[in-house]
C-alpha cells in the first residue's frame, strides 16, 4: 500500500496530512465530582500513575481520571467505530468486544467480530494489567483506519474483561504509540505497521494538544505540521528505545533546583494527564508553589493566588522548558496543581499538562523526541 507515499510526491505536503482530530472530553473526574461520588471513587480506584511503567511481563497502564484527550478510528470492514485514547505510553491497540460483560463495556463501543468480513482471531490470549484492574481478551487481526490511513491485518486486543474504573472514562480503548517491545502478546504497534505497509512519508508522528478548547487538537502521521508551533525544533535523543524515554538534568523554580537533582530519566507520554515524578520531588514542588496536598496525592492551591504563582523550568538534555502556573494548575471545582506522586520510582512522566505547552513530534527514523513552543 505504497499509494499514500506516491500522492505524499504529488501534491503540496499541506494537502497530504494524515492527522486525527483529537477531541477534548470531559474527564472521569469531572463526571464523577458532578455525580458526587470523587470522593468515594478515588478511594476505591486509587491513581498509580507508575504502574503503566512497570514491567511485569505484560504491559501496564493505569487508571488516571483527568484523561480527556481522544481520536476516532474504524476496525473491521464495514467499518465499526471506537474512541481511544493515542498512548504514547504503551504500545498495544485494544477495544471492548461484544463478548465482554464488565460494566466498562456496556457503555462502550463494543466490536462485533462477525460483523466484519476482514476479522481473524489470532488464537492467543491478551492481559494488560492495571493500576487498580485488569484489561483480558483475546487478539485478533483485522483492518484499522485512522486519519485517513488503511492499516491492514493489524492485531488488536478485543477485551472480555476490563477494570471497573474504565466505566467512568470517555474514550473506549487505547491506542498505544510506544515501541514494539512493550506490546503484550507481541503485537505489533499500529504505527509500525504504518511505516512496514509504507503509509507515512516519514516515520515520525507528531502531537499537538489544546488547552481549554474541547476541538483543535491532533495527532499527525508522518508530517510536521507547522503551523502549530513557533520557533525552532529541539531535537532530544532518546535514551531508551522503550517508551519515549529522555534525559532530564533538572526541574528549577526561580533558578533553584527544586527536582531531580543530578539528573534523572524521563517520558514523553500523552496517555498520561499529569506531571508525575518521586513521592519527595513532587512535595517539594507543590510546596514551592504553595500548594497544598491531600492523603490521595492531590495539591491544592488558593485560584486567587495563580497570578503570583512561578514558572517552573524543566531541563531536559541541556534545553530548558519553562511552563507557566495556568499551564501546571486546574481549575475543577477549586484549583489544583497537575503534579502526581510517582511513588518511590526515579522515573518521571511528562504528560499532557507538560505536552500542551510544546507541540511534541516523536521520530522512529532518528529515535528523537521533538519539542517546539506551542503557536
Amino acid at each position: 500500500m505504497q499509494w499514500a507515499v506516491v500522492l505524499c510526491a504529488l501534491v503540496a505536503l499541506s494537502e497530504c496530512s494524515f492527522k486525527i482530530p483529537l477531541i477534548k472530553g470531559k474527564t472521569a473526574r469531572q463526571t464523577l465530582m458532578e455525580k458526587g461520588i470523587w470522593e468515594e471513587t478515588r478511594q476505591k480506584y486509587p491513581y498509580r500513575p507508575m504502574a503503566k511503567f512497570i514491567q511485569t511481563g505484560d504491559e501496564s497502564m493505569t487508571n488516571d481520571a483527568d484523561l480527556s484527550y481522544y481520536g476516532v478510528i474504524s476496525i473491521g470492514t464495514p467499518p465499526q467505530s471506537f474512541k481511544v485514547i493515542f498512548d504514547t505510553g504503551s504500545s498495544n491497540l485494544w477495544v471492548p468486544s461484544v463478548n465482554c460483560n464488565s460494566a466498562a463495556c456496556q457503555n462502550h463501543a463494543e466490536f462485533n467480530p462477525s460483523e466484519s468480513s476482514t476479522f481473524t482471531w489470532a488464537n492467543k490470549p491478551v492481559s494488560i494489567s492495571y493500576g487498580t484492574g485488569s484489561m483480558t481478551g483475546q487478539l485478533a487481526y483485522d483492518t484499522v483506519s485512522l486519519g485517513g490511513l488503511t492499516v491492514t491485518n493489524q492485531m488488536f486486543g478485543a477485551s472480555e474483561t476490563e477494570a471497573p474504573f474504565m466505566a467512568n472514562m470517555v474514550a473506549d480503548g487505547i491506542l498505544g504509540l510506544a515501541f514494539p517491545s512493550l506490546a503484550a502478546g507481541g503485537a505489533t504497534p499500529v504505527f509500525d505497521n504504518m511505516m512496514s505497509q509504507g503509509l507515512v512519508s516519514q516515520d515520525l508522528f507528531s502531537v499537538y494538544l489544546s488547552g481549554n478548547s474541547a476541538e483543535g487538537s491532533v495527532v499527525s502521521f508522518g508530517e510536521i505540521e507547522t503551523n502549530y508551533f513557533n520557533g525552532q525544533i529541539t531535537w532530544i535523543p532518546l535514551t531508551s528505545e522503550t517508551y519515549w524515554q529522555i534525559q532530564m538534568d533538572s526541574v528549577t523554580i526561580n533558578g533553584n533546583v527544586v527536582a531531580c537533582s543530578g539528573g534523572c530519566q524521563a517520558i514523553i507520554d500523552t496517555g498520561t494527564s499529569q506531571i508525575v515524578g518521586p513521592d519527595s520531588d513532587i512535595s517539594n514542588i507543590n510546596n514551592w508553589v504553595g500548594a497544598t496536598t491531600d492523603q490521595y496525592g492531590q495539591a491544592d492551591v488558593n485560584c486567587n493566588n495563580l497570578p503570583n504563582m512561578p514558572e517552573i523550568t524543566f531541563t531536559l538534555n541541556g534545553n530548558a522548558f519553562t511552563i507557566p502556573a495556568t499551564a501546571y494548575t486546574s481549575q475543577d471545582y477549586g484549583c489544583h496543581t497537575g503534579f502526581g506522586n510517582g511513588g518511590s520510582s526515579q522515573l518521571w512522566i511528562l504528560g499532557d499538562v507538560f505536552i500542551r505547552q510544546f507541540y511534541a513530534i516523536f521520530d522512529r527514523q532518528n529515535n528523537m523526541v521533538g519539542l517546539a513552543a506551542i503557536a
